[in-house]
């Protein structure tokens, strides 16, 4: 296969645009055409606000700095999510899963060998939340840039507005020179070799391209509808299938805090997820056990009167993903490609290691088959890791208080990954030879594996007597995290900087 030299993103959104944004940034100098188009009438859905660390690598290989763009998407900063409720243990009703950093690399491994002895069954504490930095940062209301000279920014994520974030990588993508147009796609032409050769529209005719790049959501109208791939059903594994979003204002002289709370409800979870403008809030639910006007009426009663007159936006999907993300000469980026659920906040990492993936076997020489069959491959092995991650919370969940609880748990459709890692930790077994063995191509590493597992209290009882230097180890480690957060900017104070330099 020929590497393209004209290139039609379908769809815009921040699948579209941030595809668009990036292919222009690489090949914005090459005899290359790239072009977006998209229709006023056809809205996008912003599942999530919420990023990994992986996204501010994007914007750093861009030039971006993040006083030019976290104003205009009402950003704030992340340095992890909590979550509340999902275990019922005494002492790990909630715990904090934080984004690791340098400043934990002094007593991680004290987190891992107090895990494991206390996997052997000694009564020796093991819970993640005394050993990281980001979480005492957190528990400070402060962000994870540094204000002491010589220490290093922690590692962090982003919380941001899904629409204007899609609208600030549309006006960057323009600025570098992606073409764009605003129209309706009325069909898809396809050649006789089953590629596609244009779509027609409204009002420019036909839209010629040597390839394409489908961001038209969940619809798919290019890989699904016009090549015909269809979606491999992850229902077994992932129940959820809906989700009801009402977004708040903020709590009257509440700081501004840098964490996601994922918190359970009663059929299922929700997020709390501040922006600078608002409070961004979601139920998440399988209407297998709930229905939306249910769902919305228990939110509603939840969040209270900071929900009264706010209008619900309602979410519908199928949890899946495709098999051949790249077919023929089209590409499929974001909802289009498939979507698991909104834990964790990682569909933009999917749409991010997607076109870079992509790019990459361009830079690599040319379109082989064999390169194609790769991709494909990888990304499903990228997806089906952070079902295993994802579908994890569930499985250690110990709620009794609704079926649905209860059913996730006791779920037995799994992946021999997932179920060799839950059986290892459950053992005696090397449980650091296990996750090397199984979590390759996957996006989470080994401490947060430890955090999930730990920070829900999956332990046995305590048979053992405690051992002195493993709990002067957690005592040590709790003391250093406070210490060292003080290393850093109080969140809304930083902020203030940075909106008042774009202003």
């Amino acid at each position: 296969m020929t590497p393209p030299r004209k290139i039609l993103i379908v769809g815009g959104g921040t699948a579209g645009w941030m595809a668009a944004l990036h292919m222009q940034h690489l090949w914005g100098d090459r005899d290359m055409e790239i072009t977006l188009i998209e229709s006023a009438r056809i809205g996008t859905v912003g599942v999530g606000e919420g990023t990994t660390p992986l996204i501010k690598e994007f914007f750093d290989r861009l030039g971006i700095p993040e006083s030019e763009w976290m104003p205009e998407c009402a950003a704030t900063y992340k340095c992890g999510i909590a979550f509340p409720d999902w275990s019922t243990v005494e002492g790990h009703e909630t715990y904090f899963h934080p984004f690791f950093s340098e400043q934990d690399r002094a007593h991680v491994s004290h987190f891992w060998d107090n895990c494991n002895l206390r996997r052997d069954g000694f009564d020796i504490p093991a819970h993640p939340d005394d050993y990281f930095v980001s979480t005492a940062m957190v528990r400070q209301n402060r962000c994870p840039i540094a204000q002491t000279p010589g220490v290093p920014n922690a590692v962090y994520g982003y919380h941001f507005d899904a629409a204007l974030m899609g609208q600030y990588f549309r006006k960057k993508a323009i600025e570098l020179g992606v073409h764009h147009v605003e129209d309706t796609i009325e069909r898809v032409q396809l050649s006789e070799d089953g590629r596609i050769a244009a779509v027609e529209t409204e009002q420019h005719g036909a839209l010629e391209a040597d390839f394409f790049v489908d961001c038209t959501g969940f619809r798919g109208l290019l890989i699904r509808e016009a090549l015909g791939e269809e979606m491999r059903s992850m229902r077994d594994y992932m129940f959820n299938d809906g989700a009801i979003a009402i977004p708040t204002p903020h709590e009257e002289g509440q700081a501004l805090s840098s964490e996601t709370v994922s918190k359970a409800l009663s059929h299922g979870w929700c997020w709390h997820i501040p922006l600078v403008t608002r409070m961004g809030n979601g139920y998440v639910f399988s209407t297998d056990y709930i229905s939306h006007d249910e769902a919305e009426a228990e939110f509603r009663e939840y969040l209270g009167a900071r929900a009264e007159g706010r209008e619900a936006h309602r979410l519908y999907w199928k949890p899946g993903r495709l098999d051949n993300h790249w077919q023929k000469n089209c590409l499929a980026v974001g909802l289009s490609q498939g979507f698991l659920e909104p834990l964790e906040a990682l569909m933009i990492n999917v749409i991010q290691s997607t076109i870079e993936s992509f790019t990459h076997c361009f830079e690599q020489g040319g379109f082989s088959n064999q390169q194609q069959e790769t991709f494909n491959q990888n990304v499903n092995l990228f997806i089906d890791g952070i079902r295993d991650y994802l579908q994890l919370h569930y499985k250690l969940n110990t709620r009794t208080d609704s079926q649905y609880w209860i059913d996730t748990r006791e779920n037995p459709h799994m992946s021999d990954h997932l179920r060799t890692i839950l059986e290892a930790w459950d053992s005696n077994a090397d449980f650091d030879r296990v996750l090397f063995d199984h979590i390759n191509q996957q996006i989470y590493p080994r401490t947060s594996w430890y955090c999930m597992l730990a920070g829900m209290g999956r332990f046995p009882e305590a048979s053992k007597h405690a051992m002195r230097v493993p709990v002067r180890h957690q005592q040590r480690a709790a003391a250093a995290s406070q210490q060292q957060a003080m290393d850093f900017w109080p969140h809304q104070e930083y902020l203030q900087q940075i909106y008042a330099a774009k202003a």
